[in-house]
C-alpha cells in the first residue's frame, strides 16, 4: 500500500471498451406500458383524422338527382344507389344529391331502370291492347281502349316539367245507328302540381287541346282540367266573357307602363334622376259592341230615276149606244183623255165631263211596283280601345347653393311646370273629347335615412357561412394537433436518446485537482451522481488530503490491478 502510494507511476496506456448505446426501437420497449398505450392512441386519431379530412376533400360537389320524390319513388331510388355504390345525400322535400359529375351517368341508369316511377309509373297504356284472350267481348275491347287511352295521355301529361302526376278520365258514349243525335264525349284531367308550380293559360290550353286532339268529336269545351285543390283550371263555354280578366289585367299594364316610360324618357334628363315620380291610369274599354241597320231610302227626287220591280195592267170595255151627256157645249164633244196615275202622289187636275150613254161600261186597272233602298250596316267595336287617360306627375325640389355654400331646396318655378305639363300631353297624346287630365306639381321628396346596421363580426353572414363550411375540417385538424403534441409527441420525447457525455477525465481532474489530464477520458460514459452519504464525504477528504494516492488508486482500478 505504501509502495502504491509513493511516488506517482508512469501513465499506462488505458484500453476503454466501448460501451453499446440502446437504438430507438430498444427505448421505446423500455418505456411503461402506459406511454406505449397513450403513443398508441395518438396515433390511432391521427390516422383517424387525417383520413377524415382526406375523405372530406374528395367528397367534391354535390348536385341534385331528383328533387320532388315521392317517398316509394325516393325510397326505390336510394336502393339502387347503394347498389351501385354511389355516395348520396337525402334532403328535405323528396330531393336526392350525388357527386356533380355523375349526375347526368346515374339519370340514364336509373331511366333504363324504370325509375323514377312517379304516379304515371304503373299506368297501362296500349301494351294492354297486346294481351287479348279468346272469349274477350266487344265491350271488354272498348274498355280495354278507353283505359290504354287514358294511360297514353296521363303519360302525356305527366311529361311536363310543372307536373308531378296526373289522371285522365274520358266519357266515351257508345255509338248507336238508330239515334239521330249521337251523344259527344267528354273528358277530365286531374293534376297533381310539383311544389311551388303553377300552370299558366297557355299550358291549360295546351293541355285542353292535347285530350280534345286525342279523342274524337271530343270539343275543347268538354274537357275540364282541375289541380290537386280542386280548383278550376279550364276555362268552360259559359265563362268565355270573363276568361279574358287575366289577359285585359295585363293589356291595361302594359299600356299604363308604356305611358310611363314615355314619361320618365322624357323628363327625367330635364328634372334630373330620381327627381321624378309619375302614376298613369288608362280606362280601357273592353266591351264588345256589335250594331245592324236597316235603311230604306225613298227614291223620289228630281235627278232620281224610279226602278219599277213589276207592272200589271188590267182594262175591260162593254160599249153601247152613248148618250150625250154634260154640259152641252165644245167641252162635251172632246174624245176622253187615257187615265195616268201619279207617280209622287200628287193629285192631277180636273178633267172635263165626258159623255156617257147609256149601255157603257169600261174598267181598266194597272198596278205598278217599285224598287225600295236598302242599306245594311253591321258595326263591332273594337275592344281594349282607351276610353280615358289620366296622369299624375309629382317633381322634386331643386337644390340651390347660395354664396356662402349653403344649399336649401326651392320649388320648380310655375312657369316650368306649365313647360313640363305640356310636354307630357304632348307624349301621353292628350285628348280633351274624352276627358283625359294630366296634373303636375313640385314637392320635397322625404328620404329616409337608413342607418346601416352595426352588426358584429361574428354575426355576419359571410362569416356565418365559412364557420359552417370549414367547422368539420377545422374539428378534424385539432384532432390531429392533439394527438401529435398531447399524446405522441411527449413519448417519443421520452424514447429520445441521452445527450452526448462529457468528458470524465476533465471531471476526476477537477476534482482532484491535478494538472495531468487523465488518458482516455474522452471515451468514458458518463456516470451518475453517486448518492450523498458518509463514504462520499471521507473519499473527498482523502482526495483533498492525499490526492498523489488517489489518483494512483483510479488508475490501477482502470488498469485491472488491485491495490497491495
Amino acid at each position: 500500500m505504501d509502495n502504491a502510494l509513493s511516488a506517482p507511476a508512469a501513465a499506462a496506456p488505458v484500453m476503454l471498451t466501448p460501451v453499446e448505446v440502446p437504438n430507438f426501437v430498444q427505448r421505446l420497449n423500455g418505456l411503461p406500458l402506459r406511454s406505449k398505450l397513450t403513443m398508441g392512441a395518438g396515433l390511432a386519431a391521427l390516422a383517424g383524422a387525417v383520413l377524415a379530412i382526406t375523405l372530406w376533400s374528395s367528397q367534391g360537389d354535390y348536385r341534385p338527382l331528383f328533387t320532388g320524390l315521392a317517398d316509394k319513388d325516393g325510397g326505390a331510388v336510394i336502393g339502387q344507389l347503394a347498389a351501385l355504390n354511389v355516395p348520396y345525400k337525402h334532403e328535405a322535400g323528396g330531393t336526392i344529391l350525388v357527386p356533380a359529375g355523375q349526375v347526368y351517368e346515374l339519370r340514364m341508369k336509373l331511366a333504363a331502370m324504370g325509375l323514377p316511377k312517379g304516379g304515371s309509373g304503373n299506368t297501362a297504356g296500349f301494351e294492354l291492347m297486346d294481351k287479348s284472350s279468346i272469349g274477350q267481348t266487344q265491350f271488354n275491347e272498348r274498355l280495354n281502349f278507353q283505359r290504354a287511352l287514358e294511360g297514353e295521355l296521363t303519360r302525356t301529361i305527366t311529361a311536363l316539367a310543372d307536373v308531378a302526376d296526373a289522371r285522365v278520365h274520358l266519357a266515351i258514349p257508345q255509338q248507336n245507328g238508330f239515334f239521330r243525335e249521337q251523344q259527344k264525349p267528354s273528358a277530365s284531367v286531374m293534376l297533381t302540381l310539383r311544389g311551388g308550380r303553377t300552370l299558366d293559360r297557355g299550358q291549360i290550353a295546351g293541355i285542353v287541346h292535347l285530350v280534345s286532339s286525342s279523342v274524337p268529336e271530343l270539343s275543347p269545351k268538354a274537357v275540364s282540367v282541375l289541380d290537386q285543390t280542386g280548383a278550376l283550371l279550364s276555362q268552360t263555354g259559359s265563362d268565355s266573357a270573363t276568361g279574358l280578366d287575366g289577359q285585359q289585367l295585363q293589356y291595361k299594364q302594359q299600356i299604363e307602363a308604356g305611358y310611363n316610360k314615355r314619361i320618365f324618357e322624357l323628363l327625367e334628363p330635364v328634372v334630373g334622376r330620381d327627381n321624378l315620380r309619375a302614376s298613369i291610369t288608362a280606362d280601357v274599354d273592353f266591351s264588345q259592341t256589335e250594331a245592324t241597320a236597316e235603311e230604306y231610302r225613298p227614291n223620289q227626287g228630281a235627278n232620281t230615276q224610279a226602278a219599277v220591280r213589276s207592272s200589271q195592267s188590267n182594262e175591260s170595255n162593254n160599249s153601247n149606244a152613248a148618250t150625250p151627256t154634260g154640259v152641252p157645249g165644245a167641252a162635251t164633244n172632246q174624245p176622253p183623255v187615257p187615265a195616268t196615275a201619279p207617280i209622287n202622289g200628287a193629285s192631277a187636275p180636273l178633267q172635263a165631263a165626258q159623255g156617257s150613254g147609256a149601255g157603257n161600261n169600261s174598267r181598266r186597272e194597272q198596278v205598278t211596283n217599285y224598287e225600295l233602298d236598302k242599306t245594311v250596316r253591321v258595326t263591332r267595336g273594337a275592344t281594349g280601345s282607351v276610353k280615358r287617360l289620366n296622369a299624375a306627375i309629382v317633381v322634386n325640389h331643386r337644390s340651390v347653393t347660395d354664396a356662402k355654400g349653403k344649399t336649401t331646396t326651392q320649388p320648380v318655378p310655375a312657369e316650368e311646370i306649365t313647360r313640363l305639363t305640356d310636354l307630357v300631353k304632348e307624349a301621353m297624346g292628350f285628348n280633351a273629347e274624352r276627358g283625359d287630365s294630366v296634373k303636375v306639381i313640385s314637392a320635397p321628396f322625404v328620404v329616409d335615412k337608413i342607418e346601416p346596421a352595426d352588426v358584429p363580426l361574428w354575426k355576419q353572414p359571410w362569416l356565418t357561412d365559412l364557420l359552417r363550411s370549414a367547422i368539420v375540417p377545422l374539428a378534424f385538424v385539432a384532432i390531429a394537433l392533439i394527438a401529435v403534441f398531447g399524446m405522441i409527441r411527449p413519448v417519443i420525447k421520452a424514447a429520445a436518446p441521452a445527450p452526448a457525455p462529457e468528458d470524465k477525465a476533465e471531471t476526476v481532474d477537477e476534482v482532484v485537482d491535478d494538472a495531468e489530464l487523465l488518458p482516455g477520458g474522452a471515451g468514458m460514459p458518463r456516470l451518475e451522481a453517486p448518492i450523498h452519504n458518509e463514504k462520499l464525504d471521507r473519499a473527498r477528504s482523502l482526495a483533498r488530503d492525499n490526492p498523489v494516492a488517489v489518483a494512483n488508486i483510479v488508475r490501477d482500478w482502470m488498469a485491472g490491478e488491485t491495490a497491495s
